[in-house]
């Protein structure tokens, strides 16, 4: 299956990896979980300083403008994503294993009370900065071209199904996966995501050959998206 992944190794370049200050993380982790349950327009630096106990002024020298530390929440959370995917193309597992271990990183997302964070500012995209506009774009076209990727290969080996191009099956089950932590979010029913990603995975999983067990897609990644 590691023939028909992507290398992400470009994707992890295409984003900032300089070591961040004790304080510059901490914010971050704040300013994150913040934009992922409230939207990025929905809290301010008091708001990040006031959880934190330290001034605005510390703020601002560490990200001097909304915009870099938006930037900034959504690049970290990139490069954690495609770290995720890394480890699912380095296990080596069978393309519908690894569709489960995709899915399994929204679940795991869901399942601190956040939903994914680049799905979440799309949602405000028209009034975000640039900078993170790019990066939401990029955070999702990454993630399409892997998946488009793992259908391709899946598909070759006949263990994933699907109707027309690698492409657009990629694009649906990103939409619908997207589209299902949106609408668990209001009834804080992780299950509700659950049963619908479930659906989505009959939808593209070919029914192993009689006999044949295949392996559980529970065991990875170890990091993933908070």
């Amino acid at each position: 299956m590691s023939r028909g992944f992507m290398n992400t190794s470009a994707y992890r370049r295409g984003v900032s990896s300089e070591p961040a200050s004790a304080t510059a993380t901490q914010i971050l982790d704040v300013a994150e979980r913040l934009a992922q349950t409230r939207g990025f327009n929905g809290f301010s630096y008091a708001d990040i300083a006031e959880e934190l106990g330290i001034t605005k002024a510390s703020l601002h020298y560490h990200f001097p403008g909304k915009a870099d530390l938006g930037c900034a929440i959504v690049e970290r959370y990139s490069r954690t994503f495609a770290d995720s995917l890394a480890e699912i193309e380095k296990s080596g597992v069978e393309a519908p294993v690894a569709l489960q271990r995709y899915v399994n990183l929204y679940a795991s997302v869901l399942s601190n009370g956040r939903i994914c964070l680049c799905g979440m500012l799309a949602a405000e995209f028209s009034t975000l900065p640039d900078c993170m506009q790019q990066a939401i774009r990029a955070f999702f076209e990454h993630n399409e071209v892997w998946l488009t990727r793992l259908f391709d290969s899946g598909g070759r080996a006949k263990t994933l199904v699907f109707q027309g191009e690698p492409g657009d099956a990629a694009r649906l089950l990103t939409a619908g996966l997207e589209g299902a932590m949106l609408l668990a979010r209001p009834y804080a029913d992780p299950t509700r995501f659950g049963q619908a990603a479930a659906h989505l995975l009959r939808e593209f999983v070919a029914a192993p050959p009689a006999g044949t067990k295949r392996a559980s897609g529970s065991g990875a990644p170890k990091r993933r998206p908070r």
